[in-house]
């Protein structure tokens, strides 16, 4: 279905309200704070743009075609939900142009969105985009179009006990300060869709930032951008555990423009059930071994590599979060779903079925934080790159899991270590 634009003028009773934060210039200036020195936002002009056959324009606002992938996430995640549980409510936290909105409202049918941005001279743009879905009136209202501080956003709807289904945060930089809100706001059993684009912090380049915002030191090790998206549930698991929740990933993505990290929980009442999912991880940069350590393991770090404990090759990362990046089950809905809408079919949509299969093969708990660049293991052994599916073969036949990483291409996720793993490669370039 194609839904067209109707631009209509902005009513006369609007008002435009001042910041909250005297250091910002106007109330969207905050989101870009954190991230001013790494990149400047590209605005693009009001153009219709067209988005899974949906119209709609942009305005003035921070607007990204590539972040796309993560709205389809997002939707068919939103979808399943409202399947489940027979309804859905979202709360999308930053809206900025309202195609997240939109496509909830059209594709996942969520009975209620709060499409909320901090900035009100947006606010045209987004009612004109999903007012191409009737609004409704009352009990039986669609959609409502808000200018607040995230926080304060969720703050009221946890005030009046409105709780929310699905909480979708498209934010900027490292900013946290939101989690403790989100977590009050949503529902027990609720989706909770994070953001980072802290690629300087994930990439152990500012660990006191990462200390800071997420409660882990990192430091740079060579898949950093994993690091990224378990640095960003791991302080998901900390913020909840001091409101006596415990989070699940459903699924984690990376994609390299910003960079963007995205987090997919569920949140439930209760403590996390095992332990031994939050820790720290540690690379020997002499040998490239890796391994995760639990609170009650670091004074056992080392490295096989040494004779001695203490190595000035081996950094430690941490605490974060050590389990599987996603739910292998939940991950496979999502697949027949994107099947059943087509998005998989043709063109770009294999795109998204191969990204989808990858996440199910790294949903696999025996393995390890970390991925093997082959280039990289062929550098150290000095030897040329076996093929990745030949390696991955390999692996499986001499009892090893093995995947491959949808961070990466020419990367493979297993738990053998890397000595054999250099073993298995050069057997493989023999035979």
């Amino acid at each position: 279905m194609l839904l067209t634009l109707s631009p209509k003028a902005l009513s006369s009773s609007f008002t435009v309200h001042k910041s909250q934060n005297p250091r910002c210039k106007s109330p969207n200036s905050c989101r870009f704070q954190s991230s001013k020195s790494r990149f400047n936002p590209i605005f693009v002009k009001s153009e219709v743009q067209i988005e899974r056959n949906l119209e709609f324009e942009t305005g003035e606002t921070f607007f990204r075609h590539e972040s796309a992938r993560g709205r389809d996430l997002g939707v068919l995640s939103a979808t399943l939900y409202k399947r489940s549980n027979g309804s859905l409510r979202v709360l999308d936290a930053m809206c900025g142009c309202g195609i997240r909105s939109l496509r909830y409202l059209v594709e996942a049918e969520a009975d209620f969105v709060m499409a909320n941005d901090a900035n009100d001279a947006n606010r045209r743009v987004i009612t004109d985009n999903l007012s191409k879905v009737e609004r409704g009136t009352g009990d039986e209202r669609r959609w409502v179009v808000t200018h607040m501080l995230a926080n304060k956003a969720m703050i009221e709807r946890y005030m009046v006990a409105d709780f929310i289904d699905m909480i979708d945060i498209d934010s900027f930089g490292s900013d946290s300060s939101f989690l403790r809100d989100a977590f009050n706001a949503l529902r027990l059993g609720g989706l909770l869709y994070l953001t980072s684009t802290d690629g300087y912090s994930s990439g152990g380049h500012r660990p006191y930032n990462s200390l800071a915002a997420y409660g882990a030191f990192i430091r740079p090790m060579p898949f950093g951008n994993e690091i990224g998206l378990r640095m960003l549930i791991g302080g998901a698991v900390r913020e909840a555990a001091l409101l006596g929740y415990h989070v699940t990933p459903l699924f984690s993505y990376y994609s390299y423009h910003g960079p963007v990290f995205r987090v997919m929980l569920r949140v439930h009442r209760g403590k996390l059930h095992e332990d031994r999912n939050y820790g720290f991880v540690t690379h020997c940069n002499l040998c490239g071994h890796s391994q995760t350590l639990r609170f009650d393991e670091l004074g056992l770090m080392g490295c096989p590599c040494s004779d001695t404990k203490a190595s000035s090759s081996l950094v430690v990362s941490g605490p974060m979060w050590l389990g599987p990046l996603h739910n292998a089950s939940y991950v496979t809905e999502m697949l027949e779903l994107a099947k059943e809408w087509g998005w998989v079919s043709e063109g770009t949509g294999m795109d998204l079925e191969k990204l989808l299969s990858i996440m199910i093969e790294e949903s696999d708990p025996r393995l390890p934080p970390g991925y093997t660049k082959m280039d990289e293991m062929a550098s150290r052994a000095k030897m040329n790159s076996p093929p990745l599916k030949k390696m991955m073969s390999a692996l499986v036949k001499e009892g090893y899991a093995a995947s491959r990483s949808h961070i990466i291409p020419n990367a493979l996720k297993t738990d053998c270590p890397l000595s054999h793993f250099v073993r298995i490669a050069k057997d493989n370039l023999q035979s």
